[in-house]
């Protein structure tokens, strides 16, 4: 009796420590998100994502960063400014499970709106939520299996900009990325 109950009591524990893991740190024990992490390194977002939040993410997998062309991601992880508006474009202030979820706009911490519809599966924008509701200490991540950009606007974006890496995704969206204009 005295092993069962220390047997329960050490489970209840690990599993206890391991639902008090940040948005990053279950984002890394995942595996699947190491280009995100990685993403988010290069922006300087990791101390914001372990902060209180709550946060609600929408996470590409390493195989929605693989739709992008190695020279445009590589470009874009070497621009601070424009990785923190499409990382940031990823997140919504506050925990939304999946049941909370409704269709319509919904408000970046970017700043604009991201488009939620619900028909024929959910989606945000043109990605779809794989897998929802991964519990995080200050926060939710949904599973998403495309990376979404920010309107062309909120990305800095002008007749002279010289961002080879934004004009490119908004000439010739890749791997299922297109620009959003609704919101």
């Amino acid at each position: 009796m005295k092993k069962t109950a220390s047997a329960l009591v050490l489970a209840l524990a690990f599993s206890g420590s391991a639902m008090a893991a940040d948005i990053v740190d279950t984002a890394v024990s995942a595996g699947s998100f190491n280009t995100l992490v990685a993403a988010v390194k290069a922006a300087g977002l990791v101390e914001t994502l372990k902060g209180p939040g709550p946060f609600t993410v929408f996470a590409p997998t390493d195989e929605a960063f693989a739709k992008i062309p190695k020279a445009q991601l590589d470009a874009l992880l070497a621009d601070k400014k424009q990785l923190t508006a499409v990382l940031t474009y990823h997140v919504v202030a506050g925990k939304v499970m999946a049941k909370d979820v409704k269709a319509g706009p919904v408000k970046t911490v970017e700043g604009a709106s991201a488009k939620i519809t619900t028909d024929g599966g959910a989606r945000i924008d043109n990605a779809r939520i794989v897998k929802t509701d991964i519990a995080a200490s200050n926060g939710v991540i949904h599973v998403i299996d495309t990376v979404i950009l920010p309107p062309a606007p909120k990305m800095g974006m002008s007749s002279s900009s010289k961002s080879y890496v934004a004009a490119d995704f908004y000439r010739n969206p890749i791997g299922g990325m297109q620009l959003h204009t609704g919101g």
